[in-house]
């Protein structure tokens, strides 16, 4: 009787899903602090390439990040519906918030756990080292980006110099 307990006992997670280009991406909604619409980025010299530079939010100086440049992705090709639509997801890595570009939103996802697939070794251009797992949909699947691999210790530091 306990095995069977645990059997209907089911893990869920609610995900944060955004499009990159065409692939739908989604994030653990503990993560994500805030989403905010496109603002002026300031550029810095000499920043990383995936690093579009740094905004102002309410007096904190946040990090953008392109994950269309890490990750080699073509931007989506966006109406003006579209665009109210994109804008920064901001998240919390060891801390430290950073500001992530994003073509456009589209909502928050309850997955179980038994629909999380090992992800294949390359989905989209991005190392399977940066994917918790893919979820099959309608339109095909969402990639579940585990946000605190993205980076490396030496990259995190390097970013957070930015701020400065």
């Amino acid at each position: 009787m306990a095995v069977r307990a645990d059997v209907t006992k089911t893990e869920s997670r609610q995900l944060v899903t955004f499009q990159l280009g065409e692939e739908l991406y989604g994030v653990n909604i503990m993560d994500v602090k805030e989403i905010v619409r496109v603002q002026g980025i300031r550029p810095i010299p000499n920043a990383p390439t995936y690093v579009e530079g740094i905004f102002n939010l309410r007096s904190e100086i946040i990090p953008i990040i392109s994950l269309h440049k890490r990750f080699h992705l073509r931007k989506l090709v966006t109406s003006e519906e579209d665009e109210l639509l994109s804008g920064f997801i901001i998240v919390d890595i060891e801390g430290m918030k950073l500001g992530i570009i994003i073509d456009r939103i589209s909502r928050v996802v309850t997955v179980e756990k038994e629909e999380i697939q090992p992800p294949p070794q390359m989905v989209a251009g991005i190392g399977a080292e940066y994917i918790q797992g893919v979820v099959r949909q309608d339109q095909g699947y969402l990639i579940i980006l585990d946000i605190r691999d993205l980076f490396n210790p030496k990259e995190l530091q390097k970013i957070a110099e930015l701020r400065r």
